[in-house]
């Protein structure tokens, strides 16, 4: 005999009752767990201390200066302004995608520290990649970026591939996502390799340096002290650190 009312077969949803939605799942932001080394070149004072910018520091193959005033435009506008304006554009796009960010400086109205220091800074951070930021002050008819990729010396052996392949990737941005050409006046193809600069000997991560544009030129001066361009190279720089840490 079937009773009645019929038993509900087991799994079938109760009459008028409504599926549960799914939770939703967070989605991981794509630098998660990763950690990022800027280091924006120079400070805003450094010309007010020579005694101590002076005094040369080993660099990995020689002795050079802990430092520089760095280069500026016709107008006054200092590369360590602008350096320190895109690593903090830099910095936040990086902190919204879930980066952990280690800056060489945390302002701009400082002395220092050396470049062999801000080596060892991002070296003891833990960093998978880090960027050095700088504008140069090339013959005024010159024009461009030039990616500067470390030659091994010793402590940077082992980064030495993976410091090439970033550069490559800072190139291929900067030539997609910014109008800053290739350098006309240095390096070959907006590539220099350079063992005199304390940055890249002594780095243990992959590390490039960039020379985001000749600030002696006016042209490339108007676009370095353009927010928006600036805004639009850390953006470029973003993307290459996204590619390099993602294949």
């Amino acid at each position: 005999m079937t009773p009645w009312p019929p038993p509900r077969p087991c799994g079938r949803q109760k009459p008028g009752t409504a599926t549960p939605a799914p939770r939703p799942t967070a989605t991981a932001k794509p630098l998660a767990g990763v950690t990022v080394g800027i280091d924006p070149g120079h400070n805003g004072l450094n010309g007010t201390d020579p005694g101590y910018i002076n005094h040369l520091i080993w660099n990995g193959r020689e002795n050079e200066t802990c430092d520089t005033t760095g280069t500026q435009t016709a107008s006054g506008y200092t590369e360590a302004r602008y350096n320190f304006k895109v690593a903090r554009y830099l910095r936040a796009a990086l902190l919204a995608d879930g980066a952990h960010v280690v800056m060489t400086r945390q302002d701009n109205h400082g002395v220092g520290p050396c470049v062999d220091r801000r080596a060892q800074i991002l070296n003891r951070s833990g960093a998978q990649v880090a960027i050095d930021i700088h504008a140069d002050g090339g013959p005024a008819w010159g024009r461009g970026f030039t990616v500067l990729e470390p030659v091994a010396d010793g402590p940077n052996d082992q980064v030495i591939r993976t410091s090439e392949r970033f550069g490559r990737d800072v190139r291929a941005a900067l030539l997609a996502h910014t109008g800053m050409p290739e350098s006309d006046y240095y390096g070959s193809h907006g590539i220099e390799f350079r063992n005199d600069l304390a940055g890249l000997n002594l780095t243990t991560v992959p590390k490039v340096l960039i020379e985001s544009g000749n600030m002696v030129n006016s042209t490339d001066a108007a676009l370095l002290t353009s927010p928006r361009f600036q805004r639009q190279f850390a953006a470029a720089l973003l993307a290459a650190i996204l590619a390099f840490l993602h294949k």
